[in-house]
């Protein structure tokens, strides 16, 4: 059991990272990964949400008519992301300024609606959830790797912490464009490591 799950933890990290291999949820990606808590906070609220519309979205699969499946998914995905918003706004309304408007936007995130599309409508409601679950993690892996580079490069300092004394941090990176930046950099040397690998 421990082994199944970790060879799914390594799809969602590694084989199938949404980001680094897949490429999706690039934009909000790059609009909140400007701080390590931002990402971690981006993580945690769309795992919520992957994690609940995966395991919604495969107990009604056998339901939903074909021609409205896609709406039905939508509003299944905008239920949990209205009520993350919510608990977030509740408990943690400091995370709640930071990110503003892309937790409504997880609604329209392209990682979750492909989980639902792909793997939840399928596959029952244990690997569903499973899949989420590793999904998730590996976004917020993702996210935390390309904040904190971001916040290091562009403003010296590491969950609000400064890092190096005397460092004269590069602000662009930061900035909108710090974001394609570092995103390019980071698949960089992950596609350099894969081609050595195949070597």
């Amino acid at each position: 059991m421990i082994y199944k799950f970790m060879q799914e933890l390594k799809r969602g990290v590694f084989t199938e990272n949404p980001i680094f291999v897949l490429a999706l949820g690039l934009c909000p990606t790059l609009g909140v990964s400007t701080s390590v808590e931002n990402g971690i906070g981006m993580g945690i609220a769309t795992t919520l949400v992957l994690i609940c519309s995966n395991a919604m979205i495969s107990i009604f699969k056998d339901l939903i008519p074909d021609r409205v499946r896609i709406p039905c998914f939508i509003v299944i995905i905008a239920t949990f992301v209205s009520v993350v918003q919510l608990l977030i706004k509740a408990y943690f309304p400091e995370i709640d300024t930071y990110l503003g408007i892309f937790i409504p936007l997880i609604v329209v995130n392209c990682i979750i609606f492909a989980r639902a599309e792909a793997f939840a409508a399928k596959n029952s409601v244990l690997p569903s959830i499973t899949d989420g679950l590793v999904m998730g993690i590996g976004y917020t892996v993702a996210l935390v790797v390309l904040s904190a580079l971001r916040e290091f490069l562009g403003a010296n300092r590491l969950l609000g912490l400064s890092v190096i004394p005397g460092y004269s941090p590069m602000t662009i990176f930061v900035l909108a464009p710090g974001g394609f930046f570092t995103i390019a950099l980071v698949l960089a040397i992950i596609n350099s490591f894969k081609l050595r690998g195949k070597k």
